[in-house]
């Protein structure tokens, strides 16, 4: 009957005490492997998986929105409250954004190549309708453009939550024109303003 195991490291043979710690060192190590193994497996599914949703699903940016054909909504709408509708002559590089009639106010958004400006039309509005939708500033000065003398209001946009930094108001019959943007140079507002001249001609006329 052979006797117990001599263990080169010891030199002699090892007691039960060491033979159980010996035992469970080798477990643990194997565990510590598989649990090593496992987490390297799983990462490398995981990162299968997001390779797949990332390469395989189609990406790009959205379609943006058609430009709003202002001559179009204000032909309704004029139709429709039996009034007639400003549509300004702009830029064929301006994208309309937006035309709509909002309580008396008939509103058209142009997006020029920087920043944005708004014609709005004040329906039979009282008078400082448009100090009080800007917030209540008094006109900075006056100007005139191709005949028509607009009120001219110069704001700091930086200091404004709506980002205007200049505006121009003018009457066109009963009316009150607003042409105001924020991000450009007044010269841009004044184009916009320019694009009304015949239109408040006419309105000034129709009214008695």
């Amino acid at each position: 009957m052979a006797g117990p195991r001599i263990v080169a490291e010891l030199g002699r043979p090892e007691t039960a005490q060491e033979t159980a710690d010996r035992k469970a060192a080798s477990s643990a190590a194997y565990r510590s492997s598989k649990t090593f193994r496992n987490l390297a497996a799983a990462l490398l599914i995981t990162v299968a998986v997001v390779a797949v949703v990332y390469f395989g699903v189609p990406r790009g940016s959205l379609r943006e929105p058609d430009p709003v054909d202002v001559s179009a909504v204000a032909d309704q709408v004029s139709s429709s409250i039996d009034h007639t509708l400003l549509v300004p002559t702009v830029p064929a590089e301006w994208r309309a954004n937006a035309a709509r009639l909002e309580g008396e106010t008939w509103l058209v958004v142009y997006a020029p190549p920087k920043g944005f400006v708004n014609i709005a039309q004040g329906i039979g509005v009282a008078d400082g309708w448009a100090p009080r939708r800007l917030g209540n500033v008094s006109p900075s000065g006056s100007v005139t453009i191709d005949g028509i003398a607009w009120d001219e209001y110069t704001m700091s946009g930086q200091a404004r939550p709506d980002g205007i930094s200049y505006a121009l108001s003018t009457t066109a019959g009963a009316d009150t024109v607003l042409v105001y943007g924020g991000s450009l140079a007044p010269e841009t507002v004044r184009t916009a303003a320019e694009g009304l001249t015949d239109q408040i001609r006419t309105l000034r006329e129709e009214t008695p």
